[in-house]
This record gives structure tokens, sequence and C-alpha cells, in this order.
């Protein structure tokens, strides 16, 4: 099926003039914090290095300039929510996949028919409380969380009711 036929297909739907749209983006703090984006020039980084086509569709399909993100520390003890984001940036063609010297380097990628895609985000405000991934689980109120049914996406959707509630819980409501 495709995915614009999918359980996500509405956020690949047209849009109505101003509609944002919610996502939730995850990083390993080790590798780039929510500190590191707010220490980034501009408070702004490109979104780079993912190689999974549902978070490529999410990224170079779905995600527009002023669409809000939550940032998610994973693999981290505990992992969850931490900030928010922007995509300031729509997405275009991940050049990491065409170099050799990067570690998430696709020898099968062609620069002239791009398999991957990124975004650029910006840092607009940490979470006062941290929204942790066992917390989400215990919540009936998130039990459709596409973190929950699809954890192993480094980008997916967030309804706005979720978005909402997840604000309110880490304190930025």
């Amino acid at each position: 099926m495709p995915y614009e036929q999918g359980a996500w297909a509405h956020v690949f739907a047209p849009r109505v003039a101003g509609e944002r749209r919610y996502w939730l983006i995850k990083s390993e703090p080790d590798v780039f914090s929510f500190a590191d984006l707010e220490q980034a020039p501009k408070r702004t980084t490109c979104w780079d290095s993912v190689r999974n086509s549902s978070a490529r569709n999410f990224m170079r399909d779905g995600m527009k300039p002023g669409d809000l993100a939550f940032y998610y520390h994973s693999n981290a003890e505990p992992s969850g929510i931490v900030g928010i984001c922007e995509i300031v940036r729509e997405g275009y063609p991940d050049h990491t996949a065409w170099d050799p010297k990067h570690d998430y380097f696709d020898a099968k990628c062609d620069p002239d028919m791009p398999t991957w895609y990124m975004v650029d985000v910006k840092a607009v405000k940490p979470f006062r409380t941290m929204v942790t991934l066992p917390q989400i689980k215990a919540d009936p109120a998130l039990a459709e969380m596409a973190l929950i049914k699809v954890g192993r996406l480094s980008v997916v959707p967030v309804t706005p009711d979720e978005w909402q509630y997840v604000c309110a819980l880490g304190g930025v409501g």
C-alpha cells in the first residue's frame, strides 16, 4: 500500500493555509543532544543520516517549515522527550549518503537521484520536565502514539492532541 494511503496518510495530505503539523525526532544524547542543538549556530542544524525509508518519507514529503517536533533522547537512561524544535527547511537531499568518509555513507545512493533526505531544525525550547518513555508507555492517553507503535523509527508523526498533552506533561503547555 502506498504510504499516502497508510496509517499516517494524514501527514501527507494537502494542507490548509497556515496548517502546522507535529513530529517527533530522535537522537542519542551522546551523539547530538538537545543542548547541542541549542549551542549550534543560530540554534539550527541539518537533521541528516536517517536511513529508513518511512522516516525519509516523513522528512521528504511530510515535514514543512513551521512544523514543530519533539526532540527525543533515545538510547538514554531514561529515554524521553526533552524539548521542542521547529522545522526550518523542508526535505532536501542528504549529502552524507554519498560521502564515503561519513558513517552513514550509502554506496547505492546517487546524487542525481537521491535516496535519502534531511530537513533543517531549530531549537525552540527545552522541556521543564523530561517526558520519559516509561511515562509515555504507561499513559493511556498516549497509547496510540506513533512513538509506541513504531518505536524503531527516528522520525514519526504526532497528532495535535498528543502534542498538547505531552507539552503539558513537559511543563511547556
